[in-house]
């Protein structure tokens, strides 16, 4: 059994986009952004993996300061390499120049040895008909979970 702690989830990714494939990664952080990741001071909100000179960077990740840092505190917004295999990193560059496809951030968590890693996905944008085909079926769902339970 994993013990893995969830510290932030990216639900925005999952509205706007059908993922087809998870990948774990590792991040590459300053002490200041670690202690500030573990306390829950972290935002998705327009974050992105880019590729450059096949390396992968995770693009505008808000890690807010760590109050105890002085100094020494980070930049919110810088550029953070992602610690993947070269084949993933390939596969996923040409994912990506293929139309339509982008990969971005989905969660970071705590791993059982306690490192930080980034669940990222790749997927496709949706449709406005296949959000709302979803928020239906969504609907639907919850209507008969109430009509079970109370006998409408």
């Amino acid at each position: 059994m994993t013990q893995e702690k969830i510290i932030a989830t990216n639900k925005k990714a999952f509205q706007t986009l059908d993922i087809e494939e998870k990948i774990e990664a590792g991040i590459s952080l300053l002490g200041s952004e670690v202690k500030s990741i573990k306390e829950g001071r972290v935002s998705f909100k327009d974050s992105y993996v880019r590729f450059q000179n096949g390396e992968a960077f995770l693009l505008n990740l808000d890690i807010g300061p760590y109050p105890n840092a002085n100094i020494r505190n980070h930049d919110r917004m810088r550029k953070r390499k992602l610690l993947l295999h070269k084949n993933q990193i390939l596969r996923l560059m040409g994912k990506v120049t293929e139309r339509g496809y982008t990969v971005v951030p989905l969660q970071i968590y705590l791993n059982e040895k306690g490192l930080i890693k980034v669940l990222i996905g790749l997927g496709k944008g949706k449709k406005l008909y296949d959000k709302r085909r979803e928020i239906k079926e969504r609907e639907l769902k919850r209507r008969m979970e109430r009509e079970a339970k109370y006998g409408y």
